[in-house]
């Protein structure tokens, strides 16, 4: 009798023990190891039925998703034409230190110095190299009409 009592107290241990160790999904030596779990009852409560509605509203990021596609589905932007800054067209007639370059306006008389300008962000941020003699677009400060920033550069 005491034996049986052993044998049942053992085999409760071990019942215990499997249902408290970490479930392990891989393969062991003896074979795959097989949990079987019992489906969890399912309780419907006020929030469920109101998430399985057909009407959607987004909040967030996904608002401001939606509002972006909407947004780029529409037609290209159009550049703004900016009222103090004076645009010329020029030849760029010398390469300086620190993305700076000496260009001449085309159409103005010999006696003009030329204007020493840089390049603009969106030119430097594409890697676009300007050379001497290349054809540029020149946005000059109304301040100072010596200096300006070179912000589209023609294809030969």
């Amino acid at each position: 009798m005491m034996k049986y009592l052993l044998v049942l107290l053992g085999a409760y241990l071990v019942c215990l023990s499997s249902a408290f160790a970490p479930a392990s999904h891989h393969a062991t030596a003896r074979g795959p190891s097989v949990h079987i779990t019992s489906p969890q009852p399912s309780i419907a409560t006020p929030l469920d039925t109101q998430s399985s509605s057909s009407t959607t509203a987004l909040f967030g990021k996904k608002a401001a998703r939606a509002a972006g596609n909407e947004r780029k589905n529409k037609t290209e932007r159009v550049k703004k034409v900016k009222d103090d800054v004076i645009e010329v067209e020029g030849t760029v007639i010398e390469s300086l230190p620190n993305a700076m370059f000496r260009c001449t306006i085309d159409g103005a008389p010999e006696t003009q110095e030329p204007v020493l300008a840089t390049i603009s962000g969106k030119i430097r941020k594409n890697y676009v190299k300007v050379l001497v003699g290349d054809k540029v677009t020149i946005e000059l400060s109304p301040y100072d009409l010596t200096r300006g920033r070179i912000t589209f550069r023609k294809l030969r």
